[in-house]
């Protein structure tokens, strides 16, 4: 069996013989404005630590830089700094506006590109694009608080920074010899019209571990004067060890403190004349006593002054190592220093091993754009991935609010979690809008993670059950802002997904793992049960359950009305919840039969909440007969209810309520039948109004579902009009419908609404940056698909629907599947005219050839027309565009229908296992 290099590295990682993973792009693009470095007393984390502080102030938890690279606990750092002449600072980070400065909350206000990278990151490409001309600071903020949320978002290329070319394209690679051995090469391309100076300034970092409190020592860099035609930066660290950054051609290195500039900030003294900012001072402002003469301190930089001529490439070189200068000759053997021949040899390795690699994740069968956006999807997904700190309980001790204290202050937010130690490399789902993990997010994660690198995925699983994470009462961490939020119940369905892929490809699954895992997952069940069910009749409300501001109401908040609201998309997230229960617990009957009764009792519990979502026995349900559709029930203190008539994917959801079963687990325990039967004959009214859990399908399967057949059929017909939710680029948020026909809701002399906005909010709820009320979002058109294949490989090919409703064109259920997925694909693909809808009418991201195949993941996307909208770098789950494509492209309707979603699953990673790959 032929095996790729990176295929090697992963086995190598996975077995802990060589650490391939212990370098990686695991810096933050912002650590500025988190609430990890609030320490205010309201809580208003962007104004208390602000961007325009970042460049003077050590942070305590993290740190942040362009294109940067760390060690797996951040203790040593690099990244790259620029500097045009022009701007007002050096160009150390990206930067963007907070949530009060955008008018649709915050947003990154820079452009650059995630390329390419392995799963063991041993190469790695990036692009960034660096204006020419002043940065426009003060307009992008002065110009963005003028606008309205009815207006569109003033973007960097709108302020004419990039008119005539009169840019930087600063590419930059890595490329790792050893684990240890790292090769940094920096391209510039200078794309103006006229030469143009670019100052590039490679840096390098310790994290600030030393000014908090404790016994730690303080690690030290040093320019080592050995190297003839480079410079050498010595970085010692007490945990890390010693570390040598070799500087091409690069004599000049500046030397100063990862220390707060405390005159600048707070106008008190300083510890040291040499700050976070020294070099920006030297570089900007020409001081030379910023920087240390005793070429020492925590940070430093190689200072490169670059004269590019129009249409011209420089490329900057260095090394990053634990090879010392006098044992290099030694240690390259016949290709003596650290910038021999080896150096272009590695590097052109490494370029040709990540596309070997990619070869056999990517289908051969797809097209070479198509191809380029997998990649891209799956780079930004692994280019995501950040080192997390985050003590808890010493964060609210150095907040003087010690929970177990009676008298200590109340700290503005997760006063309950003081449990949560976090120092982990966490899938994030966007590094500069969103640097701390989200639980239900990665949960959508590991879906595309698990096509390049399973083993990280299973552990990103893992982690989120364990004691630091998941709270003493079963509550899973939602985000840092508030961890005692309410994020759907994904985490099981994500967990059994992981353990059939596992299992498809080994042969075999790890059950002692997928056991853990239940056991964890039954405590965070038993959360739901107990703290959301309010009235125990299995109807379940709470948080915003990751569809932020889709409702007449902030569903995080009290109602204006009293009462509570019975949510459609929290029963039937629980629904799902308890049919993934059933799921593991089935595959560990298997083969531990103790688990038996766990199937029986996650069987009755879901049809007890199948059944209060379309008849609860109340006066008002759930489930709308005359609509054919679901609503939230809003139930008054007085004892009455109404339905909140929004057509909206809350009323979907209860479509995504399904899994299909084999047969194999009903032979082995036919017990566990005659249990169900029995159960059922006992209650006729459950089989009334949903799917008959005994009744059989193609090839022998059951189903369990919330919607029996002509309900499905219902849902169906609305969610495929083109006229309410399907869309030319997938499943709309809220029905089109709702653009002639807002929904109201009149109380107390206020009035309450949802309309359909295919594009921005117009409501500040949930700060004003999220909008699920009409644009297509892909973790939820996800759902939709798997249902959608699960309902198939139930009915087969004789159940058919019209797809687009009123087109008169019969469709099977994976056929529909398909269509949806193609529409999402085509977000980012070019159409026959050339263009990709997710750049809208952005020019020159159509038609410039120096922009129009680099590819952004937006958060969501325009209801009508596909532009890309809100985040433009969130590939955490708009990732899963990648395992879509890979998925339709490698399975075929007879694959999914005769031989069942394992042997489908086992052909999506045929071409993985014959070359020795992992996923």
């Amino acid at each position: 069996m032929n095996k790729t290099a990176e295929a090697e590295r992963l086995a190598a990682a996975r077995n802990q013989k060589e650490p391939w993973k212990k370098w990686g792009p695991y810096l933050s693009e912002r650590q500025w404005g988190t609430v990890r470095e609030d320490y205010s007393k309201d809580g208003n984390a962007w104004e208390y630590f602000d961007h325009d502080q970042a460049r003077s102030r050590a942070y305590r938890w993290g740190e942040d830089g362009i294109a940067g690279l760390s060690d797996d606990h951040q203790n040593l750092c690099f990244a790259l700094a620029l500097w045009n002449g022009k701007d007002p600072i050096l160009k150390e980070r990206l930067f963007g506006l907070t949530n009060s400065e955008g008018n649709h909350g915050e947003d990154v206000k820079e452009y650059y590109f995630y390329l390419d990278s392995t799963p063991t990151h041993s190469y790695m490409k990036f692009l960034y694009k660096y204006p020419q001309q002043a940065y426009p600071y003060d307009d992008l903020v002065r110009t963005n608080r003028k606008r309205t949320r009815k207006d569109f978002e003033y973007e960097l290329i709108d302020t004419k920074v990039f008119d005539e070319n009169r840019y930087f394209d600063v590419f930059v690679e890595y490329a790792k010899e050893t684990p240890e051995n790292i090769l940094i090469n920096i391209t510039i391309s200078n794309r103006g019209p006229n030469a143009a100076t670019l100052h590039v300034l490679p840096t390098i970092w310790f994290r600030n571990i030393w000014s908090w409190g404790g016994a730690t020592v303080k690690p030290m860099m040093t320019q080592d004067l050995s190297g003839e035609n480079y410079g050498v930066i010595h970085a010692s660290h007490p945990q890390l060890g010693e570390r040598y950054l070799y500087s091409e051609d690069a004599r000049n290195i500046l030397f100063t403190e990862n220390e707060s500039n405390n005159r600048r900030l707070f106008d008190t003294a300083n510890k040291t004349p040499y700050v976070k900012d020294g070099i920006d001072n030297y570089i900007v402002h020409g001081r030379q006593e910023a920087i240390n003469p005793e070429r020492k301190g925590t940070k430093a930089s190689a200072h490169y002054r670059l004269q590019v001529e129009t249409g011209q490439s420089l490329t900057v070189r260095l090394r990053l190592s634990d090879v010392p200068p006098a044992d290099f000759v030694s240690a390259s053997k016949a290709y003596p220093g650290p910038f021999g021949i080896s150096f272009e040899t590695v590097l052109q390795a490494r370029r040709q091993e990540a596309d070997e690699y990619y070869s056999t994740v990517i289908p051969s069968s797809l097209n070479a754009d198509a191809a380029n956006v997998i990649r891209q999807a799956l780079a930004g997904m692994l280019w995501s991935k950040q080192f997390y700190f985050y003590d808890v309980d010493k964060w609210l001790e150095e907040h003087g609010a010690e929970p177990l204290k009676s008298k200590g202050l109340q700290a503005p937010r997760n006063n309950h979690w003081h449990h949560m130690y976090n120092a982990d490399i966490i899938s994030m789902p966007d590094k500069w809008e969103y640097p701390w993990f989200a639980a239900w997010d990665l949960a959508f994660h590991v879906l595309a993670l698990t096509m390049v690198d399973e083993d990280f995925a299973k552990q990103q699983l893992d982690m989120m059950l364990h004691g630091d994470y998941l709270h003493p009462n079963g509550q899973l961490p939602a985000y840092e802002w508030n961890f005692g939020d309410v994020n759907p119940p994904v985490h099981a369905w994500s967990t059994i997904f992981t353990y059939r892929l596992q299992k498809a490809r080994n042969g075999s699954g790890d059950l002692d793992w997928l056991e853990t895992c239940f056991q964890k997952l039954l405590l965070n069940f038993t959360w739901w049960v107990n703290r959301k069910d309010r009235s125990g009749m299995n109807a379940f409300e709470g948080g915003f359950l990751g569809l932020d501001n889709i409702g007449v109401f902030d569903r995080s908040s009290p109602l204006p009305t009293g009462g509570h609201l019975e949510q459609a998309d929290g029963t039937a997230w629980m629904a799902l919840f308890c049919q993934n229960m059933i799921e593991i617990a089935a595959q560990l009957t298997m083969e531990r039969p103790f688990y038996v009764h766990m199937v029986k009792k996650f069987l009755e519990h879901f049809l007890w909440i199948a059944s209060a979502m379309v008849h609860s026995g109340g006066n008002t349900e759930m489930w709308d007969e005359n609509d054919g559709f679901f609503y939230d029930v809003l139930r008054l203190p007085e004892g009455k209810s109404q339905r909140l008539k929004v057509r909206s994917m809350v009323g979907l959801l209860p479509l995504c309520a399904v899994t299909v079963f084999e047969g194999s687990f009903m032979g082995k325990y036919p017990e566990t039948a005659r249990e169900l039967n029995r159960f059922l004959t006992a209650r006729p009214e459950l089989q009334a109004f949903i799917h008959d859990p005994l009744k059989r399908g193609v090839a022998g399967r059951v189903l369990a579902s919330i919607l029996n057949e002509e309900k499905l059929r219902r849902v169906l017909s609305r969610m495929l009009d083109e006229k309410e939710f399907l869309s030319s680029y997938g499943i709309r948020s809220v029905s089109r419908y709702h653009l002639d026909c807002p929904y109201t809701f009149r109380v107390m002399g206020q009035e309450y609404g949802v309309s359909y906005l295919p594009a921005e909010s117009d409501t500040g709820m949930f700060g004003g940056n999220s909008n699920w009320r009409g644009p297509i979002w892909m973790p939820v058109n996800t759902l939709i698909i798997r249902a959608l294949l699960q309902y198939y490989m139930y009915y087969g090919n004789a159940f058919t629907v019209e797809c687009p409703t009123g087109s008169g064109r019969q469709r099977t259920l994976y056929q529909v599947a398909e269509e949806i997925a193609g529409r999402l694909a085509n977000i980012f693909l070019k159409d026959k005219d050339g263009r990709r809808p997710v750049y809208g009418g952005t020019r020159k991201f159509q038609d410039d050839p120096h922009w129009c195949d680099n590819i952004l993941f937006y958060e969501y996307f325009q209801g009508d027309n596909g532009a890309g909208l809100g985040a433009s770098h969130q590939t955490g789950w708009t990732g899963i565009i990648a395992g879509l494509m890979h998925l339709f492209a490698t399975t075929t309707p007879e694959q999914v229908l005769e031989l069942g979603k394992v042997a489908a699953v086992t052909k999506v990673f045929e071409k993985v296992r014959s070359a020795g790959g992992s996923m």
